[in-house]
């Protein structure tokens, strides 16, 4: 069975003291370093008014000091970030069960977050983006997107919202299509890494 690479942020708190997870529990993975920190892309010119400038500039300045593009852009997720499609969605997906417990977890791929029609959010409205941000929902709200890291951003003000909504809208559309999410007990067939945070019982 393929496994890909794992990004494992492992923190095994014995006092102050921090130790490595066992090695061989990590055997059908690699160590890679994602991409943390990614220019957001600009905005294409005459996508909005004059009158929009400053709320643009002020959301593509959010996008890129939330870090949108370390997981929405294809490729940075591992390391190597594809610059031709920025926030086009990633082919890396993230685990959202731990793959040290279940051989096959389960994984979401982070979506397209351009304004194309078909494969991006165009046909969202922005209070399904705006949702999306703030509460982790998928455009139909029928349930929290997995690794969405909602609950950092659920107190964003209305004006924060606003501008990365207008932002979003002013970037260059990307076609994009990224997998299917993977139920849990189904083998991947993309590469995807998970982000877990463990401390000793002691």
């Amino acid at each position: 069975m393929m496994r890909a690479a794992l990004v494992l942020i492992a923190m095994i708190f014995v006092g102050a003291c921090a130790t490595e997870v066992p090695g061989d529990l990590l055997d059908d993975y690699e160590e890679v370093d994602a991409t943390t920190i990614l220019d957001a892309p600009a905005a294409r010119p005459g996508s909005y008014s004059p009158q929009s400038r400053a709320r643009v500039e002020r959301g593509e300045y959010l996008v890129e000091l939330l870090g949108c593009g370390s997981c929405h852009t294809d490729g940075a997720l591992i390391g190597d970030p594809d610059f031709d499609r920025p926030l086009a969605g990633s082919r890396t997906g993230i685990a959202y069960a731990n793959p040290l417990g279940e051989e096959n977890p389960g994984v979401i791929f982070p979506s397209n977050i351009t304004p194309e029609d078909e494969t991006g959010i165009g046909k969202w409205t922005d209070t399904q983006i705006a949702n999306a941000i703030r509460a982790g929902t998928g455009r139909h709200v029928s349930r929290r997107l997995a690794t969405m890291p909602w609950r950092g951003y659920a107190k964003i003000s209305d004006d924060d919202v606003t501008a990365i909504v207008s932002y979003l809208r002013s970037i260059e559309p990307v076609r994009h299509r990224v997998p299917d999410e993977v139920e849990p007990g189904h083998p991947a067939s993309h590469a995807f890494v998970y982000f877990g945070v463990y401390r000793s019982k002691n």
